[in-house]
């Protein structure tokens, strides 16, 4: 089951950004950096067993912000995909700041909730400031190579539109493997056993090298959409 859910989180994913982008245009983007970036941040506190080695989740959630930067610097340029980014790192901050506020209130007698969520989110700063870490330096890097292998490749090939899958994976597989490095080591050191992180840290790039591929047919359909549905980028 682990497994069969992990596959089909991909299209899910990665679709429901597609469809973002077809009903809100650029706000659309922005609105599902901010979902996944904090919802991800949460389900990474979980881990499962899948393919053999045990993982937390998250990891497809948030590969699918890269996504939303690409689209971003791909049909509206790399000023509003760095506009992105901030988004995703204010909204990392806000969720930190509101979560912790919950704990000042002294719960009723007759509550049962509180412990629950104390219990969920007592590790959520830390998780939260390692993902912002981590976060703030991948995606930083991967608007700027983006944008630098497409400078290249335009220069190299003179066309503007092709080599869409070069700057795309070229960018996002490095700027994962510096997002898995970074966050789980600040994350989870002390945590896991390093055993356990080990294998997160080879499973977790595994999989970000597989969503990495398989965003790129997403990223051609968002392309698709925009060029058939042209006011969704002049509106915005």
């Amino acid at each position: 089951m682990n497994e069969l859910l992990m596959i089909l989180s991909v299209p899910v994913y990665f679709g429901a950004l597609v469809l973002f982008f077809r009903l809100f245009g650029k706000h659309g983007l922005f609105a599902w950096t901010v979902i996944c970036t904090i919802a991800a941040n949460i389900e990474v506190l979980i881990l499962v067993h899948g393919f053999g080695m045990d993982t937390t989740l998250g990891n497809v959630l948030f590969a699918s912000s890269f996504l939303a930067t690409d689209v971003m610097s791909e049909l509206f340029g790399k000023k509003e995909a760095n506009r992105c980014v901030k988004i995703g790192i204010a909204s990392n901050i806000s969720f930190i700041i509101i979560s912790q506020s919950w704990f000042l209130f002294v719960p009723s007698a007759a509550d049962t909730m509180a412990e629950p969520i104390r219990t969920v989110f007592a590790n959520t700063p830390r998780v939260m400031l390692s993902s912002l870490a981590a976060y703030v330096i991948c995606e930083m890097y991967d608007v700027w190579a983006y944008h630098h292998i497409w400078a290249w490749s335009e220069k190299r090939f003179g066309s503007k539109r092709a080599f869409l899958w070069l700057r795309n994976n070229g960018s996002t597989l490095v700027s994962q493997l510096i997002n898995v490095l970074a966050f789980n080591l600040l994350a989870f050191a002390g945590v896991f056993e390093w055993s356990i992180i080990v294998q997160i840290l080879i499973f977790g790039y595994a999989i970000f090298i597989v969503t990495s591929l398989l965003d790129t047919p997403f990223l051609y359909l968002a392309r698709a959409v925009a060029d058939k549905h042209p006011e969704l980028v002049a509106r915005s």
